[in-house]
């Protein structure tokens, strides 16, 4: 045996280079991935189509805008373009330039025998721009339930005094005009005066119709559902308010006489048109309806808003979710997973690379598809675009957020397909927590209280960031989610359906780190 020492064998080493495994390198194995399957592109291609085109097919015609004397004022705009409904009795004569208008106010009471009145039932004094539906006004009013109030342009509402009047507890109510300027008081005696509110009604005309009015809006009434949720109607109310010492100052026009008038066209079915009676220096106003901006429910039931032409969204997340799911699942059906995973030894990596790509291309068809829906429900509908006007952020919005809402469904259900490894399967959860719960919660099948705890909790609590339409403080409605009203603010809502998926898909990765293919 030699004592000659043998050198130990070189070790193999492969030809192939080692190619690098960084995170870039996983999203673009993603993205080659993604774009080279029909069916992947073809969904999503799918899902932004019928984002517009559902919006544009379900979108209402548009509805009569109180030009015509024959035709009820549903439908009209205020200054803003806002919907208003703008229908009331009104006692008044022209007042030119500067001037003002008083009276004491003694009695607010039901028309009839029957029944009361509705909180925000209102009789007072107005300063109105003209008697077309929908024209500025400035207004002094004792209210049912909310004591006196300042109300201009429809939306804006200031409180005053509080408390009922009565002919022992009068209310005196003034408005002065100088210029652009009106200012609302109220007193107690006549004699010492508090200002409630000073507004500007820009482009107010030089002369304006001045004078004494009263509204009452249908009384809500609602009626239990056989299986669960509540529908509502409007019973007809109508308020009679008592006026004396009635005062214009400033330059008048001529000696025109006191003239009472149905405002918004004829009384529809909700009341008979109102009336007035003068006994010296005593007005009695009767009237039915309201001046206030138009709020979700029956009443817009026919209207046009930046929600109703997104409607394809519901029908695009469907997509999307399918998509999402298949994206992972569909590695496990036919045994890729296991060349994704020796190709990328980092496993957490991998559903994050599907999670970024996903997202990214989702968001990419789905902000196109948005802004298209929106702009062609806008302009295809009546003159003046949506009931409730959109204000370019907000639009924005509504736009990038919809987009983002498809994109992050579909990376919560690519999370789910990856714990789950079946398509099947994590279709139904991602729809049972999506779907199910905005189809309860929308469709009046639960009561307005579950309902809106289902759009907090829930993924489903993400479609509020398409939520645009208003709530008003001086108008008594139905703000739940059967008529398009969200518990959440928009962001807000979207925040609850990323918490989920971010849990969702911090499960995806534990569970790739721990399984075998």
């Amino acid at each position: 045996m030699s004592g000659t020492a043998t050198a130990a064998p070189a070790p193999y080493r492969s030809g192939t280079r080692v190619g690098r495994t960084g995170f870039a390198q996983q999203l673009r194995a993603e993205w080659t991935k993604f774009r080279t399957v029909r069916g992947w592109v073809a969904g999503l291609a799918a899902a932004a189509l019928v984002t517009v085109l559902i919006g544009l097919i379900g979108a209402p015609a548009g509805r009569p805008t109180c030009e015509d004397p024959n035709q009820p004022c549903t439908g009209a705009r205020g200054p803003g373009g806002e919907a208003v409904t703008d229908r009331f009795y009104f006692v008044h004569r022209p007042l030119t330039g500067d001037g003002s208008i008083t009276v004491r106010m003694t009695s607010l009471v039901p028309d009839g025998a029957k029944g009361g009145l509705p909180p925000w039932a209102k009789a007072g004094i107005v300063l109105k721009a003209g008697d077309r539906a929908g024209s500025a006004y400035a207004a002094v009013m004792t209210t049912a339930g909310h004591g006196v109030r300042m109300q201009y342009d429809y939306t804006q509402d200031t409180a005053g005094a509080p408390g009922a009047v009565s002919a022992a507890s009068p209310h005196w109510l003034r408005l002065t005009r100088a210029g652009d300027t009106v200012t609302g008081y109220r007193s107690a005696d006549g004699a010492r005066w508090t200002a409630i509110a000073t507004v500007r009604l820009a482009g107010l005309p030089s002369q304006v119709q001045a004078g004494l009015f009263a509204a009452s809006p249908p009384a809500t009434e609602s009626t239990a559902q056989k299986f669960g949720g509540r529908s509502n109607s409007g019973a007809p109310t109508r308020a009679t308010g008592v006026f004396d010492h009635v005062a214009l100052g400033g330059a008048e026009s001529g000696d025109a006489a006191w003239r009472g008038e149905q405002m918004g066209g004829p009384a529809d079915d909700f009341a008979s048109d109102g009336t007035f009676r003068r006994t010296g220096g005593t007005f009695t106003v009767t009237g039915s309806g309201d001046i206030a901006p138009e709020v979700g429910g029956p009443m817009t039931a026919g209207g046009r808003t930046i929600e109703r032409s997104l409607a394809g969204t519901f029908v695009g997340l469907m997509l999307v979710i399918a998509v999402g799911a298949t994206f992972v699942t569909a590695e496990y059906r036919r045994g890729l997973i296991r060349t994704t995973l020796l190709a990328s030894p980092r496993r957490g990596r991998v559903p994050a690379a599907k999670a970024v790509v996903l997202g990214a291309v989702t968001f990419a068809a789905g902000l196109p598809a948005a802004a298209a829906a929106v702009l062609l429900g806008e302009r295809l509908g009546r003159p003046g675009g949506f009931d409730f006007p959109v204000g370019t952020l907000a639009e924005l919005r509504v736009v990038a957020g919809t987009a983002a809402l498809l994109a992050v469904a579909a990376v919560l259900a690519m999370a789910v397909g990856t714990v789950l490894r079946r398509s099947a399967g994590a279709v139904t959860v991602v729809f049972a927590a999506i779907v199910l719960p905005y189809i309860l919660a929308t469709a009046s099948i639960l009561p307005a209280g579950p309902s809106q705890w289902l759009l907090r909790l829930t993924p489903a609590a993400g479609f509020a960031v398409q939520q645009n339409m208003p709530q008003y403080a001086q108008v008594d409605g139905d703000y739940t989610p059967a008529f398009g009203y969200f518990p959440l603010p928009p962001w807000g809502g979207f925040a609850v359906l990323c918490g989920w998926t971010a849990v969702a898909l911090g499960a995806a990765v534990f569970v790739m780190g721990r399984r075998d293919a």
